[in-house]
């Protein structure tokens, strides 16, 4: 799944290619991946002739504000990428790929097509007026951003020293930090030294410490190396994204570790993978 990084680059791409532009028109060609409206012909009511006036990244979620041609708010266009969902900035005559679910026409006979193998991805349109949240439920439950003043470090520490639970299954909890997902978890986790078995609770103030400095250093490091790609992320261009060159752990079973040439491990935590090194991470 595309964790901060990866729609970050994604809401990047589409403020360099998409703003003041109106949308012409386009196909909805899998219903259900209308959240809401569920209805085809309500949703194209609410973007046909309006423009994309910004777009902004919120955890694993993309919003677009958009504008009537006289600038009045005509709502919000809300995205989830989910497992793979991908947005790419085409020619409208570029060939139709088989998995293609929404397209959205622009001037200069470009479109923004929206791909998705697996059908989890999903559209909201936010009617003017109503904040996304009101529509886009997941919004309410996520916590702060990683590299706002919001996630400082006595926030963590709170959420850390009141947890039992294993701190990788922690840091993939969107209420504690919105936009951390395996890859990156796994990264921090290498980072500061800790096991991902490790319990919350029991962590020293000097390893959240560690830990906190670490989730925004490796997301940092992802935003600036355009995401990573292992399989489905491209950017809004159709290019892969570079972290993945300089991952610690993620996706090196069995690979020596940068560090100290341990094999790195792979273990289930809560029914998601966790790659570590048993020699630096303890």
């Amino acid at each position: 799944m595309p964790e901060l990084p990866e729609v970050e680059t994604v809401s990047r791409g589409l403020n360099q290619l998409t703003l003041q532009q109106q949308i012409m028109g386009g196909e909805v060609l899998l219903k259900r991946t209308l959240a809401y409206p569920v209805s085809i012909h309500d949703f194209w009511q609410g973007v046909k002739g309006v423009s994309i006036a910004n777009w902004q990244r919120r955890g694993k979620y993309l919003l677009a504000k958009l504008a009537t041609p006289s600038n009045r708010d005509a709502g919000w266009l809300g995205v989830h990428l989910r497992m793979t969902g991908q947005l790419l900035w085409v020619k409208q005559d570029e060939t139709l790929p088989k998995h293609t679910r929404i397209r959205l026409f622009f001037p200069c006979k470009q479109e923004l097509r929206f791909v998705d193998t697996r059908t989890f991805g999903k559209f909201w349109l936010v009617p003017p007026g109503i904040e996304p949240e009101k529509i886009v439920k997941g919004l309410q439950k996520l916590g702060p951003e990683p590299f706002s003043e919001q996630f400082s470090l006595s926030y963590f520490k709170d959420k850390l020293h009141s947890s039992h639970r294993q701190i990788k299954t922690l840091l993939l909890d969107q209420g504690i930090v919105a936009g951390i997902g395996n890859i990156y978890a796994d990264e921090a986790l290498f980072k500061s030294g800790i096991k991902p078995e490790s319990v919350a609770t029991n962590l020293t103030d000097r390893q959240i410490e560690n830990l906190h400095s670490a989730i925004i250093e490796v997301l940092q490091v992802a935003v600036d190396n355009g995401g990573t790609t292992f399989s489905d992320f491209l950017n809004l261009l159709g290019v892969s994204g570079n972290y993945g060159n300089f991952a610690w752990v993620y996706g090196r079973k069995e690979e020596p570790c940068r560090i100290c040439g341990t094999p790195i491990k792979k273990i289930k935590l809560g029914g998601r993978s966790a790659h570590f090194c048993p020699n630096c991470q303890n």
